[in-house]
């Protein structure tokens, strides 16, 4: 492999003559072979949003030449598109402020606009990495700005809408299950009716309760580290660096980013991103519950409770045939105990900020990308796949609800309830029905049984009175 020279503070070292990065980039390569886990191109590129931010503020505070400014722009423009993707190759597991990673763009934008302006990768000149592409800026208050810059672009672009989805779906199978009642369960046991419409709307304010919450969040991750400096003072920086930075990102993302009201808290702990990932360790144990409880309602179909059906996707089995699983409910549940998993993480790597710095914001940045793509990714297969196609299998929840003891709670209010103990008991023991049971015992008439055990008026409170 042809190689050329480049230099930092340390002295020369060969980097690849067809990479763009520099001398740094290439030093964290051979001293972090840990894993082949690299950023994500969306951090990557929003890196490069905020690079592009620094040059623009930068010129318009005469810092910085215009041209200059217009060269790291143009760079900054490439990359953001994806044209220079495999130029950052640095891994996950590297020092704890990801400041490689920092220089892993200062270097590629620097090289890059160097050759815009007719000069070789590895001058330095006109642009530099650290003089010019990193002007103003640290590693300690850009990597932090950029972790919250993917994170929001995140949520708003793939789980807020995969979850404004699955709310509609939602609420289509609540009107589509209206009026079918069925047995409900407490303690996994028979319990008096409920609605089908009833049991889908829990799950309909339970999502919508979480992204409620994840919405809230946001408000904290909106505001950005930067202009925090090395150790938060704002060193280097000018008075108005800070909110013209806020400011020109919201510009370019479309998003309501603000300077950080306490740069030293932005530095040292991640609490913002602690509390949005809460969020998601909530969302995911709630799809959890849902896709435990649709698992159970679906099993059989001829020795479970057979309660709905679900689609068909593909073969559930290499040796049974015509075995169909629930496939894209194990699929979710899966997804839902890894977030809760990262959660563990995220919440330990927040609690390491000593001093002024959090040394583990990759693994805090990892763990979050992390969840969110799955939450969103495995929410809209589930809704697309599975929960779009669900149906109600009412002839077996007809059987259920003839069937079911727990009827006998509205015979309380008429005989007492040691009474209609009694005949639940024996109605159980000697597998005849509620009616038998109660005639047997003369505790009242087929009439009366009649006229006080009806199902759908025990699907809300009594009126009146």
């Amino acid at each position: 492999m042809k190689t050329r020279i480049e230099k930092d503070s340390m002295g020369e070292i060969a980097v690849p003559e067809k990479a763009l990065w520099g001398a740094q980039t290439q030093r964290s390569l051979e001293n972090f072979k840990i894993s082949e886990q690299p950023f994500p191109k969306l951090f990557i590129h929003s890196y490069a949003e905020e690079k592009k931010a620094a040059a623009i503020v930068n010129q318009q505070q005469g810092k910085l030449s215009k041209k200059n400014s217009t060269a790291i722009v143009k760079a900054c423009n490439e990359i953001i598109s994806g044209q220079h993707d495999a130029h950052f190759p640095l891994v996950i597991w590297q020092t704890g402020s990801g400041t490689q990673t920092n220089m892993n763009l200062n270097e590629v934008i620097a090289n890059r606009a160097n050759e815009l302006n007719d000069s070789k990768r590895g001058s330095n000149s006109p642009v530099h990495p650290n003089d010019h592409v990193n002007l103003s800026q640290s590693s300690n208050d850009t990597f932090p700005t950029v972790m919250h810059l993917t994170t929001a672009r995140q949520v708003n672009d793939s789980l807020l809408p995969a979850l404004k989805l699955l709310l509609n779906t939602l609420q289509k199978k609540q009107k589509q299950y209206k009026g079918i009642i069925k047995s409900a369960r407490t303690h996994l046991m028979d319990a008096t009716p409920i609605t089908l419409e009833q049991e889908f709307s829990a799950y309909f304010a339970q999502i919508t309760f979480a992204k409620k919450n994840i919405e809230q969040s946001l408000l904290a991750v909106y505001e950005l580290a930067i202009g925090g400096s090395a150790v938060g003072t704002g060193l280097n920086t000018s008075v108005n660096w800070a909110d013209d930075m806020a400011a020109q990102l919201a510009k370019q993302l479309k998003l309501p980013f603000t300077s950080a009201p306490n740069k030293f808290s932005a530095l040292s702990s991640h609490d913002a991103l602690a509390d949005l990932h809460s969020q998601l360790k909530l969302l995911a144990s709630i799809l959890l519950k849902m896709a435990n409880d649709l698992r159970f309602m679906a099993s059989g179909p001829r020795c479970g409770l057979n309660e709905i059906s679900l689609p068909a996707n593909e073969p559930g089995s290499s040796i049974m045939p015509g075995k169909v699983n629930p496939t894209q409910i194990e699929a979710l549940s899966m997804v839902a105990i890894q977030v809760l998993a990262n959660d563990v993480a995220v919440s330990m790597a927040n609690s390491q900020g000593q001093f002024q710095l959090n040394v583990y914001k990759p693994l805090i940045l990892k763990n979050i990308y992390e969840s969110i793509t799955l939450l969103s990714d495995a929410i809209n297969s589930f809704n697309k796949n599975c929960l779009s196609g669900i149906e109600a299998n009412q002839a077996q929840l007809q059987f259920y609800m003839e069937n079911t003891l727990m009827l006998v709670t509205a015979l309380t209010p008429h005989i007492g309830y040691d009474k209609a103990a009694q005949a639940a008991k024996l109605a159980h023991e000697k597998n005849i029905t509620l009616k038998q049971a109660v005639i047997n015992l003369k505790l009242m008439s087929e009439n009366e049984f009649e006229q006080w055990v009806k199902p759908e008026t025990m699907l809300a409170p009594e009126q009146g009175g």
